[in-house]
């Protein structure tokens, strides 16, 4: 079983990697066009906000290695993605986004770190932590929903980020199925539900 574990679970990294670079297409053409257009930061601050949790997790959870390493590396890209959208958004959309990355990926995640390094510790620490994870992790696959108004007023899928949404789909898959093997239910249920949101979608 933990082969087993360990197989799906490189299998799950291979995925969320690809998942994490598939943003890559979009920040193409923004940077082609230089400027964010009807592009939405969302995702990318929930990304990485849920990437930065989950690897806090994953160092603090005894055999959880696996979820430490694939998050860091979505930490690099999402914080990439965050950096370039501040450079090509107009003036007022680079504003809010930069008040929302400051307030959710620096304030939140710090004060989180500080409250479970304080007052938890041991596996009421990264259960806590796992939890929270859990709920974002839920957030970040609704993330692509935030454009449907744009979609529906432009009766165009442009702003839709499809491949965000299709690797979504595979990564829910895959960590379900590792939560499953390792009986880790603070990771199934959220891989679970975006499994379930991104097939429906």
């Amino acid at each position: 079983m933990a082969e087993a574990s360990f197989f799906v679970g490189v299998i799950g990294n291979i995925i969320s990697i690809l998942m994490f670079l598939s943003p890559v297409p979009t920040f193409w053409k923004i940077k082609k066009h230089g400027s964010t257009e009807d592009f939405s930061s969302l995702p990318y601050i929930c990304t990485l906000l849920n990437c930065s949790l989950w690897t806090y997790y994953g160092i603090i959870k005894a055999g959880e290695y696996l979820v430490a390493t694939v998050n860091g590396f979505g930490i690099l890209m999402e914080t990439i993605y965050i950096i370039l959208f501040l450079i090509y958004a107009p003036k007022g959309i680079r504003g809010r986004t930069a008040i929302l990355a400051l307030i959710l990926d620096v304030v939140i995640l710090t004060a989180i770190i500080i409250i479970t390094q304080l007052a938890l510790e041991g596996e009421t620490r990264s259960g806590a932590v796992g939890v929270m994870g859990a709920g974002l992790n839920i957030v970040m696959y609704s993330s692509p929903l935030s454009v449907m108004k744009t979609v529906v007023t432009t009766k165009s899928v442009e702003y839709m980020p499809f491949l965000l949404s299709f690797f979504f789909f595979f990564n829910g898959a895959v960590w379900l199925l590792y939560a499953v093997l390792v009986r880790d239910v603070i990771l199934g249920v959220p891989n679970g539900t975006g499994f379930y949101w991104e097939r429906c979608n």
